[in-house]
């Protein structure tokens, strides 16, 4: 591939792409198209007037760069520019109509709402933004087509700097954006579906918070033992709507469009999972982060600055540069398939260690975690806590239904 501004050859099998001398190249030729010179990188075949396949395939000689993936790793591809590029008939109705139906929605709750918002320098342009009586300010994003991850952190990020708080739409469970930044998935519907109102309901990206006490009678599984007992501690953990226990109502996206607008749902991020992701993005009822922050201790904010993932980091081979054009070669570069993204299995698992055990008749000492995290277990607010007169473990034991012992202490009383 050829650099026209510098006049160098670039090798893209090379760490430094074959010219140490300028740290900066690899930023510049991976920017968005939309950013930079489309002439800015050319074939080499086209350049030194050799034939250029991609011409007679209605491409043009000018490429772009971007990352294959095979066999768990992501090289660096050249690819032809298309002479125009247009989303498919299928893909532009669809995106229309959704487009025009989170903006109808909105009016319909009298929120302030507008389409095609442009976003800082003008170069991004927000499908529609939604604007809640407090100020709170969604840029929905729909993206039924693959956009490189790249495009989301930075189009993400430029929000975020904008006030804008990104809720990203797709389509596919592979979409690249999933995870990538505040996104939701829907079904994917004939955009005369979505223009006639039919249900849509959100798939993937909306979780909720379930809070549980690790006992044999409990029907969820141990976090620390991994289900092979029951440690007696309190496990909180994000599940999707039809796993949460008992099954939670689903999420429209009408639904979201009024409570991403009033602060009711909230964007949360969790840290690394372990499986090589840089987090996991998901959408909450503000009531569950709040209690989330509190078991935790912590505030997890939405990043400012997209991080890169460690399945996106780019591998190189060390080859010889290849003069040759190679566009529309049969099996030359084929991709691997996306992998799913949209995984329905809870994420975030946290256990609060067991209750301390009243050792005398002192008064016990309970931190406003596990008192938050006994009242998520019980089901009941935090006023009708307090010890059981056996053990001295934290149970209901005020307000309807209370009771002096626990069940625990019950058993052994009862069965003596």
């Amino acid at each position: 591939m050829w650099h026209t501004r510098y006049g160098i050859e670039i090798n893209l099998s090379l760490p430094d792409l074959g010219h140490p001398d300028r740290p900066d190249l690899l930023q510049e030729i991976t920017a968005s198209v939309s950013e930079r010179d489309p002439q800015l990188l050319e074939c080499l075949a086209h350049h030194h007037k050799r034939e250029c396949l991609s011409e007679s395939g209605g491409k043009s000689p000018w490429m772009f760069i971007r990352r294959g993936r095979v066999g768990g790793r992501r090289p660096l591809v050249a690819s032809h520019l298309p002479v125009t590029h247009k989303a498919t008939p299928a893909e532009s109705a669809q995106h229309k109509a959704t487009k025009e139906r989170i903006v109808e929605t909105a009016g319909r709750y009298g929120l302030e709402a507008e389409a095609e918002v442009p976003v800082g320098n003008r170069r991004s342009i927000s499908d529609a933004v939604v604007i809640g009586p407090a100020g709170i300010r969604v840029g929905w994003e729909i993206q039924y087509h693959h956009l490189s991850p790249s495009s989301v952190h930075r189009r993400s990020a430029s929000a975020v700097e904008h006030r804008l708080t990104p809720l990203w739409v797709a389509n596919d469970r592979a979409a690249s954006l999933i995870d990538r930044a505040p996104w939701v998935r829907v079904d994917d519907m004939p955009w005369k579906e979505i223009a006639d109102g039919k249900e849509m309901v959100i798939r993937g990206g909306y979780r909720h918070l379930e809070v549980w006490k690790c006992v044999p009678s409990s029907v969820r599984h141990c976090l620390v033992s991994d289900g092979a007992g029951h440690c007696g501690g309190i496990h909180a953990d994000w599940f999707v709507p039809a796993l949460c226990l008992p099954e939670r109502k689903p999420v429209h996206i009408e639904d979201l469009v009024l409570q991403s607008a009033t602060g009711e749902s909230v964007p949360v991020y969790m840290p690394n999972r372990g499986n090589g992701r840089a987090g996991r993005h998901m959408w909450v009822s503000a009531d569950d982060r709040a209690l989330w922050q509190e078991l935790i201790g912590e505030r997890t904010p939405l990043p400012t600055v997209p991080h890169e993932e460690e399945d996106d980091a780019i591998t190189f081979a060390g080859q010889e540069v290849d003069r040759d054009c190679r566009a529309g070669e049969e099996g030359r570069f084929v991709s691997d398939s996306r992998p799913l993204r949209d995984l329905d299995q809870p994420t975030g698992g946290f256990t609060l260690p067991r209750m301390p055990v009243q050792r005398s008749r002192e008064p016990t000492s309970v931190t406003p975690v596990e008192r938050a995290a006994a009242s998520a277990a019980l089901g009941c607010p935090v006023w009708e806590l307090g010890p059981c007169a056996g053990c001295g473990q934290l149970m209901r034991r005020y307000g309807r239904n209370a009771a002096m012992y626990c069940n625990g202490c019950r058993s052994v009383l009862n069965g003596r």
